[in-house]
């Protein structure tokens, strides 16, 4: 008899690791964190743990397959792919409904793994006291960037240090995907905040997600915007922020937008009109994560500061490897 794939050095790895970020996570009260990064070069994958408190209280795993170029054939690929969740599933002891599978293109053998959209179950999350709707099966993401954390941190202990001194804060969120900035701006106490997206899912995302958290929204404004355009009209009018955060894509091609964005492009700009929109004292968060970004000499005029080693948690660092993201503070 044939024995399989031999995946018991990702295996041995995974418990490892496993057992590591576990006791890591539960020393911080984190729910949901980052358990493998390609930590065995031969088997490509992260690995993100989702500790879900809505509709049940269990454990989701969110597996993406990194696309290395590697060519298999098409029966080879399909049993060690297989291999992999089934050995996922045992050092995590899930069954294989609770695994939530990201990969390069889809192939027969698998389907135990696969999830079809219009079956994904929408699950909720909890981070340092904030709910968050997220959906493992039918988008490339989750809505809530893990390695983001910390940032979302800042932007929540900034806005509570400015209330706690009767402070007023009004809060700006650009590029909003799914709203989480905004939660944590909202529950810290900003008296108002906007939040800006061009897309409809993602602002009824973002809804949702006030609604978990029992955000007001007549305070706490959506407003679906091409954000290019947006900053340019905003820089005309008299509205000034105290915390922005601009956390734009890499690229964007959008038929909804007037333009074309491209941040290593168009980042200086859009860094500079937000600066003329801060307040006194008024805070700028910038990030992206473009692995190729190279930011412009002239923005460190501004006060642009790298804060990239305190916006990466440990569990997305890896020697040797580029950061998920880098991102700059800034007070006017």
């Amino acid at each position: 008899m044939l024995s399989g794939p031999d995946v018991s050095a990702f295996s041995n790895r995974l418990r490892k690791s496993l057992t590591h970020w576990q006791k890591w996570a539960r020393r911080r009260g984190i729910s949901c964190f980052r358990i493998y990064d390609r930590d065995v070069p031969q088997f490509p994958f992260a690995i993100d743990r989702f500790d879900t408190v809505s509709p049940r209280a269990e454990v989701h795993l969110h597996v993406q397959e990194i696309d290395t170029g590697w060519k298999r054939g098409d029966e080879d690929y399909t049993a060690w792919l297989v291999a992999i969740c089934d050995s996922i599933c045992a050092a995590c002891a899930i069954p294989a409904a609770q695994l939530h599978l990201k990969r390069r293109e889809r192939q027969r053998g698998t389907s135990q793994y696969e999830k079809l959209e219009g079956d994904a179950e929408t699950l909720v999350v909890e981070e340092s006291g904030h709910r968050f709707e997220v959906n493992l099966d039918s988008y490339l993401d989750t809505g809530l960037f893990l390695d983001h954390r910390p940032a979302r941190a800042l932007v929540g202990a900034s806005i509570a240090a400015r209330t706690a001194k009767r402070e007023t804060v009004d809060f700006l969120n650009l590029f909003a995907y799914t709203g989480s900035f905004s939660v944590y701006a909202a529950v810290a106490g900003a008296s108002a905040s906007l939040t800006i997206d061009l897309s409809n899912t993602y602002q009824a995302w973002t809804a949702r997600n006030f609604a978990l958290n029992g955000i007001d929204p007549g305070r706490h404004r959506l407003v679906r915007a091409d954000v290019l355009a947006w900053l340019e009209a905003a820089c005309t009018r008299p509205e000034r922020f105290d915390l922005i955060v601009l956390d734009p894509p890499s690229f964007s091609n959008s038929k909804k937008m007037q333009g074309v964005l491209d941040v290593q492009r168009d980042h200086a700009a859009m860094v500079r009109q937000c600066h003329a929109l801060l307040a006194d004292q008024g805070e700028l968060l910038f990030s992206t994560n473009l692995r190729s970004f190279e930011l412009e000499p002239g923005l460190q005029s501004p006060g642009l500061t790298e804060i990239t080693r305190q916006s990466v948690p440990e569990d997305f660092r890896r020697p040797g490897r580029a950061a998920p993201h880098r991102a700059w503070r800034a007070v006017k």
